[in-house]
This record gives structure tokens, sequence and C-alpha cells, in this order.
């Protein structure tokens, strides 16, 4: 098979990609990663950012010794980045152990304001940790859960189909932004609106859709805003954005000497500072890619814009080189982050990602848990393989993937 290779576009063009490897030193073990859903590397300026934190004179968060207003800068600071990237009210943003974790207690939370009789809608599309936390509460408080099906052929989820399970009892629709298994974009606007003229709230799974998209969860119509740092080049944690006047609404359970105060009522335990330390320094990053304007929000919006260039471009190449493979994609959303889920009949997907792994290429096999989804596909609960794209990957990378699948495809089955 011929490797193609796609002219690139004026947009693409300005992009340097050879810039922002250099700041990967992980990249110099000489691997192609196309692992990045599951979590991206780290660059070097985020790395410096945690190890500075950690060896900083830090103490419990106050405004007394200088411990203590380093540490309330550093979650300060913390919040500011996230709202910039996110389009949000920093007062709003809550940090957690993992987008899980927040999103479990969340639920618990708004569960007990849900009585027998009110129902909660969840989606085929989505991953576990945006189904498995709402079911568990629904069925807790006595409430049922109706399920939003996606199209496994266009591999869309409709408008329509979230309709088609609202009613006046909905009190929560939770759905992704973007599909980490399939890449899938939904119509989240679409869909908040539909849910919001029912009178229910709309918790959106952003994790995957932040890595990729320039993030205005206002205009996407979210009332909660969910994701992951390690998602898009910083450390492990979760982040989850409200509107402070919601958040004002909500009581959950926490210690009773800790702070009422929003957002922190609903950060359990001590801030890993030198985590928010690094999410600061992974979000200035992103924006100093290639980003253009007088502030740090501007310059996340035409900097991710060139992100998302950059990665279509490579994606297209690989979609065009899959044509002429003996393989099936599932990812065939109109609108899709790079993110492409193959499967090869009758030889295995697992050891497709054994055989690349060999040739120093990671596309890992799995349902990536994104359970309901792969069922949903006929996957079962093994899933196929992933190929996901990020800001490091460049044309070589793409490459070594199209040789080693070629190379796979024509071998011995």
């Amino acid at each position: 098979m011929k490797i193609r290779h796609l002219p690139s576009d004026s947009a693409t063009g300005s992009y340097d990609v050879a810039r922002v490897r250099a700041q990967f030193p992980a990249l110099t073990a000489g691997y192609a990663h196309f692992d990045s859903p599951g979590g991206s590397l780290t660059p070097e300026p985020v790395a410096n950012a945690v190890a500075a934190a950690m060896t900083a004179p830090l103490a419990n968060r106050g405004t007394v010794t200088a411990s203590e207003r380093v540490a309330d800068g550093i979650v300060v600071a913390a919040r500011a980045a996230m709202g910039d990237l996110l389009g949000v009210d920093p007062g709003g943003v809550v940090f957690g152990r993992s987008m899980t974790a927040l999103t479990f207690d969340l639920a618990r939370t708004l569960a007990t304001r849900w009585a027998p009789g009110d129902e909660i809608v969840v989606s085929r599309l989505d991953h576990d940790a945006n189904i498995r936390p709402w079911v568990l509460a629904a069925h807790s408080a006595g409430a049922s859960v109706r399920w939003a099906e996606f199209d496994p052929q266009t591999a869309e989820l409709s408008e329509d189909a979230v309709a088609a399970v609202l009613s006046p009892r909905t009190r929560l629709v939770a759905v992704t932004a973007a599909s980490n298994l399939i890449g899938t974009r939904p119509p989240v606007r679409a869909i908040a609106d539909l849910a919001h003229e029912v009178g229910a709230l709309v918790h959106v799974d952003g994790v995957h859709y932040t890595a990729h998209v320039a993030v205005h969860a206002e205009t996407l119509g979210a009332d909660f805003y969910a994701c992951s740092p390690y998602k898009f080049l910083g450390p492990h944690c979760g982040v989850l954005a409200a509107d402070p006047a919601l958040l004002e609404m909500l009581a959950p359970q926490k210690l009773a000497p800790s702070s009422n105060a929003v957002p922190e009522r609903f950060e359990l335990g001590t801030l890993p500072y030198e985590l928010l330390a690094g999410t600061t320094a992974a979000v200035d990053f992103l924006a100093d890619i290639a980003g253009v304007g007088t502030s740090r929000r501007e310059r996340i919006v035409t900097s991710m814009s060139a992100v998302e260039a950059h990665e279509d471009r490579l994606r297209a190449r690989i979609e065009a080189a899959l044509a002429d493979l003996p393989v099936t994609v599932y990812s065939r959303a109109a609108h899709r982050t790079p993110t492409l889920l193959v499967d090869f009949p009758g030889r295995g997907s697992a050891q497709a990602y054994a055989f690349l792994a060999e040739r120093g290429v990671n596309a890992p096999a799995s349902s990536f848990y994104a359970l309901e989804a792969s069922r949903w596909l006929g996957l079962g609960d093994t899933g196929a393989l992933r190929v996901g794209l990020a800001p490091y990957v460049d044309d070589n990378d793409v490459d070594r993937l199209l040789a080693g699948l070629t190379e796979y495809c024509e071998g011995p089955s």
C-alpha cells in the first residue's frame, strides 16, 4: 500500500510540530504515541511546575505565613487557568482526584433531590464514568434510568434520540461532548436545549473533547462540565466546572470543620497543590502552542484551533490509508475528534496492538471503559484498536503507524 501525504492547508502550515515535540522528554525514547486518549504525554514545563511546587515552602492554604500564601496562590491560579481553558467563572471550578470521583460525588449530591418517578437520561455513547455514577445514584433514589441510543451504523447520537427519552420527569441528562471510543461529537447544545426545556440539568463529560477543541462550556449549554487535565498534557487530577450560583444550591456531604464556601465545599481533603501547579502550566503550554491574542483565553482559542487543524490533517491521512486495508472503522460520525476505532475481521485487534508495540508504535486495543458503546457496536467487552492523535504526533509517527498496519494486514493470519 502506498502511504499518502496530504498537503498542509494554511491553518496547519504554521503549526510548528517540531517545536511542540521538543518539549516532551518522553519522545526521546523513540515511540510513536497514538495512545493519548488514555492519557497524554507530559511536556517539560508541566513537570517542572509540579517539581517546583513540591519543593516550595507549602502549608495548608491561608494568608498568614509565606507557605500558606504559596499554597493559596497555586489554587487561585489553577482555578483561573481552568476558567480560561473552559470559558467559565473560576469561582465555579472544583478540583478532585479524578473526573470519575467528582462525578460520583456530584451524583450522590444531586440524588438527594430526586424521588421515585423521577427520570435520569444517560447515553450508550458515553464512557462509563458518565453513566454508572448516574445509574447508581438513580437507583438509590428510586428514580428511573432512560437510555439514549446512538446509531451504530453512523456512530451518531442525534438530538432526536435524546428527545425520545425526555419527559417532564427528567431531572438530569448526562452526555459526552466527544466519545473517547469512536470520537463522535454529538450536538450537545441542541441536546442541552431540549433538556432545559423540560427543566433538567445537563452534565457534560468533556474529558476527551477538551484535549482537541477550544471549549466554551456555556455555549455547549452545560450546567456541569467535567474534564481531566492528564488528557490535555497535564497531571492526574479531575475538574468540574459549574456556575457558582448553581453550586451554592447544592449541599454535598463533607467534614464538619471544612469550608462551606463555593467551590471549596465540594473539594474533599487538602488539594494536591503540585498537581494544580502542573494544571496551570498545562493550560499555559496549550495557550502558547500557536496562540495569538492579548489574553490567555484568546491565545487558548487560537492555539486549540491550530491543534484541531493539525490533528484533523493527520486523521485524514490515516483514514485515507485505512480505506485501502481490510479493516472496519467504527469512527464514522460527521463531527468527530481525531480518534479512530479499528477492527481487523478474522485477525484480531489485540494481536494488532501487540504487533504495533513490537515496532515502537503505541495504539492499544480495548473498550476503554466505554463499555456500553463497545457492546452497542457489537464488539462486546473487548472493543477494538484505538488510534488517537495529540498535538505532538507528526507525519513520521503516522508513517510508522500506517507501515505497521499494512504489514500486519498483509501478513499471515
